[in-house]
């Protein structure tokens, strides 16, 4: 599959720091186990193949350390869940979750989740999760941002009908930018209808140690519901 130049690179460290002797051991053993197929050698991805047992699926890029993504698989048992992380070091702390409360329906993308949407079946998710991306402030970078009309083409593409998109934030600019460019997806529709939807955390939605630090330094994240008309 071509991958396009705007949207196959990877910006920053890809590993803050060294891997612990348990991490390590993980990455070579536990991630090619639960790893998805590489789209440039399989071809596309159709969900399904992946969790047999469901046809509920969910993906999150960009999943950190995965306390987001660990906290939805062991109260979803019957969702299948899709992380794409980039960096090693939160991919090797997903893998130490998923070991410890022995989470089966999690596989992992170790990359860049642009090349993996693109290669993942049309209508084949339920939800899809950007909690707190980058949210790249100056104006010369904004090019990297995740959220962007490409990205919306490709949500609104993947997203079943009825299905969701949650994104959040805590950079005032990038709420705006998320909603500016919404308005060009006419297939999918934000939810909220008074403020209290989109400033207070649905209880399905854990908060992650990211948003407790913005709480604590002064910033008020926004929860921005999109559904799949």
């Amino acid at each position: 599959m071509e991958q396009k130049n705007y949207i196959a690179r990877l910006y920053g460290r890809r590993q803050d720091r060294p891997l612990k002797p348990r991490q390590a051991r993980l990455m070579e053993t536990l991630l090619p186990r639960i790893a998805v197929p590489d789209s440039a050698q399989a071809g596309p991805i159709v969900p399904t193949t992946l969790f047999p047992q469901t046809d509920q699926i969910w993906l999150e890029v960009g999943f950190g350390g995965g306390e987001h993504l660990a906290y939805q698989a062991a109260h979803n048992p019957d969702v299948g869940l899709i992380g794409a992380e980039p960096f090693v070091n939160g991919v090797a702390k997903l893998l130490a979750r998923i070991e410890d409360e022995g989470l089966g329906n999690i596989r992992i993308h170790f990359g860049d989740a642009r090349p993996l949407m693109e290669a993942l079946a049309g209508g084949s998710l339920k939800r899809i999760f950007v909690l707190f991306p980058d949210p790249w402030p100056k104006k010369r970078h904004w090019k990297r941002r995740m959220i962007n009309p490409w990205f919306f083409k490709e949500a609104a593409r993947l997203l079943m009908p009825g299905g969701e998109l949650r994104v959040a934030s805590d950079i005032p600019d990038y709420i705006a930018w998320t909603l500016m460019h919404a308005r060009g997806a006419p297939a999918l529709e934000w939810t909220a209808e008074r403020a209290a939807d989109w400033k207070n955390r649905p209880a399905d939605w854990p908060q992650t140690r990211y948003e407790a630090k913005a709480i604590r330094e002064g910033r008020t994240p926004a929860y921005l519901i999109f559904r799949r008309l």
